[in-house]
């Protein structure tokens, strides 16, 4: 009896051990969320290596000179990279970079202008910088009679979710009031504003589908002046969980079982029950004898 009392408690736990293994195999292939609940996550950004790769302005060329605006600026570049334009060291536009390559649409100075690129990722590390391509903007007519206008921004890449409001600070200077600006938003949207003074103003969009736009500023002054300036514009766009979305993740769930714990428990179940009447037969038969021998 003490045998079989060891082994009905051995069997015992060898079924709790063998539901305990299959039901965390389980829950392990289930899962999704490498966090489990009563855990602790500690969550961060490591900063990587910043772009080794600058970008290279190939048009305009060195030394060209030109007399109507705007000036289209291009080159090449490598990776997912933004791309930053300055004229004389002040920022003159951005674009991002797409298949190796990069091209925007500039104002530029009166006189000469160095341009210059650089190469930013998404983590807002600087690569190095371009070629420097020295150019001249002298317009037709061009009377000195003040500073002409002028746009920038503090902000070469902004970002919000589709349906909330996108707002952008833009710096306008120079030129005679007033002026007339229009917003090109890069989804077929464009805005005109009317603005007697310079000074910075906030443009603001809301996107209605997750995108990198491509958003072109221009402005005319009362003296048919103009100046550009184009941006990148991101609808990111928070991720949505549907049903469609759900139904995907089961799908994708998978259940596993480890079932050599069970047939292991299963056999020694079977076992302690033969032990068991093997021992009450014996039992049974001892008894018998007994009673022959009185």
């Amino acid at each position: 009896m003490k045998h079989l009392r060891i082994l009905t408690v051995t069997t015992s736990l060898c079924l709790m051990v063998a539901f305990g293994v299959a039901h965390s195999a389980r829950v392990r292939a289930d899962s999704t969320d490498p966090v489990q609940s009563n855990s602790v996550g500690i969550d961060g950004t490591v900063k990587g290596h910043p772009p080794t790769v600058g970008a290279r302005i190939t048009f305009p060329s060195n030394g060209q000179s030109f007399t109507t605006l705007p000036v289209k600026v291009g080159g090449t570049c490598s990776g997912d990279v933004l791309v930053k334009l300055f004229k004389n060291g002040i920022f003159g536009g951005s674009a991002q970079c797409t298949n190796g390559t990069f091209s925007l649409s500039i104002d530029l100075f009166f006189g000469k202008n160095d341009l210059t690129a650089k190469v930013y990722d998404a983590l807002d590390q600087v690569g190095p910088d371009s070629n420097i391509v020295s150019v001249t903007f002298i317009p037709t007519g061009f009377n000195n009679s003040g500073p002409r206008v002028s746009l920038t921004s503090d902000y070469a890449k902004r970002g919000a979710n589709p349906g909330d409001l996108l707002s952008w600070p833009i710096i306008l200077s120079g030129g005679t009031g007033p002026y007339a600006i229009s917003v090109d938003w890069g989804d077929g949207t464009i805005e005109l504003i009317s603005r007697s003074f310079d000074g910075q103003l906030d443009i603001s969009h809301k996107y209605a589908k997750p995108g990198v736009y491509t958003v072109i500023i221009k402005v005319t002054d009362a003296n048919g002046e103009s100046a550009f300036l184009q941006l990148v514009a991101v609808a990111n766009g928070a991720l949505a969980q549907d049903n469609q979305s759900n139904n995907a993740s089961a799908a994708n769930t998978k259940t596993v079982v480890l079932w050599w714990p069970l047939i292991v428990a299963a056999v020694l179940v079977i076992f302690s029950f033969w032990l068991g009447s093997m021992n009450k037969l014996v039992s049974l038969r001892k008894q018998a004898e007994k009673r022959i021998q009185y």
